[in-house]
């Protein structure tokens, strides 16, 4: 997975790579799956929810560019992969799930897969977890229509947010800076995301 599908198709950051390697994602999917753990797609957790492509988790942390030191937060636990890779590459990570048994789901994944420090809590990602913040930098893996500002807001300064931006079915994987003039964005590569369903989200 790491040679096939992210370094030849230019995920350049070596600790993102190697945090790729390290996180077993065959605990992160349903058992009638796992066969597939490490294919290069989505794949069904329940709930009409997905773990996201191994690509487009690479591409998310590595838009971050993490340092090792920062308090991330994941918005859109699934089955925890995503917060595990970032475990791996931040000091705290903070997961918010909005579907219960997800995130329980979440909790036992984590746990068995060794990454008990993640936190993870039940609410609307939309609005982000302010008893938390600020956030160095913010993971979404579901697409809203525009950038929440709830999630904007609760960045510490130049912290980044990276979020899928656009329609139901066709987004563009954005990559928000925190500064002084207000969000300074750059797109990144198209993408397709379930939607991220919440007050500053998709109705359901």
């Amino acid at each position: 997975m790491v040679q096939r599908q992210l370094r030849e198709r230019d995920i350049e950051d070596e600790r993102v790579l190697a945090a790729m390697e390290r996180v077993p994602r065959e605990l992160f999917v349903p058992p009638h799956v796992r066969d597939r753990a490490y294919d290069d797609a989505a794949l069904p957790i329940g709930d009409g929810q997905t773990i996201s492509q191994p690509y487009m988790v690479a591409r998310i942390c590595e838009a971050l560019a993490l340092r090792g030191h920062e308090h991330v937060l994941d918005v859109g636990t699934g089955s925890g992969y995503q917060a595990a890779v970032l475990a791996e590459l931040a000091d705290e990570v903070d997961t918010i799930e909005r579907i219960p048994e997800l995130a329980e789901q979440a909790r036992g994944n984590l746990a068995a897969a060794g990454y008990e420090q993640v936190r993870v809590h039940v609410g609307d990602g939309t609005l982000g977890f302010p008893d938390r913040a600020p956030f160095a930098a913010i993971a979404v893996a579901a697409a809203a229509p525009e950038m929440p500002l709830a999630l904007y807001e609760q960045l510490a300064p130049r912290g980044r947010l990276v979020i899928p931006v656009g329609k139901r079915r066709v987004q563009q994987l954005e990559v928000i800076v925190r500064s002084p003039e207000g969000p300074a964005v750059r797109h990144s590569v198209p993408c397709r995301f379930v939607p991220l369903v919440g007050d500053e989200g998709f109705a359901r």
